[in-house]
């Protein structure tokens, strides 16, 4: 298998993983809607269930077509990432970025096929400001949507080119000097 997608599946199955079991703990030893401090005044563990998208958007419990929409969503943005993967150049630092998205999509999908809900549990807030409950698949998307965004900046023009046609073109060497 070649080393994109090695590392693309191993960022995956770490951040579903690490998803999941952490999830299992909350439910397991937090009681839903029981916050329990871990450093007062800034972060608690909470065990709540989000039926929306992200910062609770579409959090509405009597609306069934949101299952079918996210898990549309969640299926179009694999496909999007094995898409970028296959015709990317070779950057372990985006396959690693976009296998953690994947992971992180992975991992709220399969909450909501077992819950048809996600399982929160991470409350960052200060005094009367309240970030919105967050996971750890969630926290995977994010990293890895920006490790992917730096990934891609920081490559020079006409790498993603697997012909290498441009690649002298961008870098001013070679092609015709008018």
């Amino acid at each position: 298998m070649r080393k994109r997608y090695r590392i693309l599946g191993g960022m995956a199955l770490l951040a579903l993983a690490l998803d999941q079991l952490s999830k299992y703990i909350v439910m397991q030893t937090i009681p839903e809607h029981r916050p329990v401090p871990v450093i007062q005044g800034l972060f608690d563990l909470v065990n709540i269930r989000n039926r929306g998208a992200a910062f609770g958007f579409l959090n509405r419990s009597d609306i069934e077509w949101q299952f079918w929409l996210f898990l549309v969503a969640t299926l179009v943005a694999a496909w999007a990432i094995f898409m970028l993967v296959r015709s990317s150049h070779d950057d372990p630092w985006l396959f690693a970025g976009l296998g953690l998205v994947l992971g992180g999509a992975l991992g709220n999908l399969v909450d909501r096929v077992r819950f048809r809900a996600v399982v929160d549990f991470l409350d960052v807030y200060w005094g009367d400001w309240h970030w919105p409950a967050f996971n750890v698949a969630d926290s995977a998307i994010f990293v890895g949507a920006a490790l992917a965004c730096l990934a891609m900046w920081r490559q020079p023009s006409g790498a993603g080119d697997k012909t290498g046609r441009n690649a002298g073109k961008a870098s001013g060497k070679g092609g015709n000097a008018a």
